[in-house]
């Protein structure tokens, strides 16, 4: 999140757009937040929500059109990652060298042990939230289960952004402040779960490789 010398140019900037032009921008990097995690759209809905406090736009208008666009590119991914399906890491060589089939078989099973409330808090999580919907469709878990905390998660999060733009509008050090610390505690938590990931990545291959072994020697 960035501080008020760099929040303020992108007020300026928006408040200097027509309607048409400020949601079609909050739209676009809504919807690349679920490619790029470096496009900031968090920045520009709230910025649009304290515009929208101030008269200038629609809050209503601000959050759906986020809401709809981050929702929309998430889709886009499961559905291309399901439509590749598990062929990616089969029969590509970077896919197979990312996850082999028995780490592919062990995502798989905590999706579909787990996947709804998986994939709900990994979507409030900046980094994490861009994987989610991908490898949901890789494993090919049902249309239902992968969309429903898809659209619910994007609702919450977005909501939460106009609200606080909203609601700190008068004192933008204050919201930045309250986003930044935020955001901190969400990185810290990323971190700790890319850990984990890495850790249980790390380990998976190890064991498949020395349960194979015996039978190599064997052979």
């Amino acid at each position: 999140m960035p501080d008020i010398q760099e929040f303020q140019p992108v007020l300026d900037f928006l408040l200097g757009l027509p309607g048409v032009a400020v949601y079609s921008l909050i739209a676009a990097c809504s919807t690349l937040d679920n490619i790029f995690p470096i496009v900031p759209s968090d920045t520009f809905v709230i910025a649009g929500a304290v515009l929208a406090d101030r008269g200038v736009r629609d809050p209503a208008a601000i959050f759906a059109t986020a809401w709809v666009a981050n929702t929309a590119g998430a889709l886009f991914v499961y559905g291309l990652a399901r439509r590749q399906g598990r062929s990616v890491f089969e029969e590509r060589r970077w896919g197979r060298r990312l996850l082999r089939p028995q780490q592919l078989r062990s995502i798989s099973r905590f999706y579909r042990r787990h996947g709804p409330w998986a994939i709900f808090f990994f979507r409030c999580i900046p980094v994490l939230r861009m994987v989610v919907p991908a490898f949901a469709g890789f494993v090919e878990l049902g249309a239902v289960r992968a969309l429903v905390p898809i659209i619910a998660a994007s609702f919450v999060w977005n909501a939460l952004m106009v609200w606080a733009g909203i609601f700190f509008s008068r004192n933008v050090n204050r919201l930045l402040e309250v986003v930044g610390q935020a955001n901190a505690g969400l990185l810290a938590v990323a971190v700790v779960v890319a850990g984990l990931i890495a850790i249980w990545w790390f380990r998976s291959r190890r064991e498949e490789e020395a349960g194979a072994a015996p039978s190599d020697s064997g052979g």
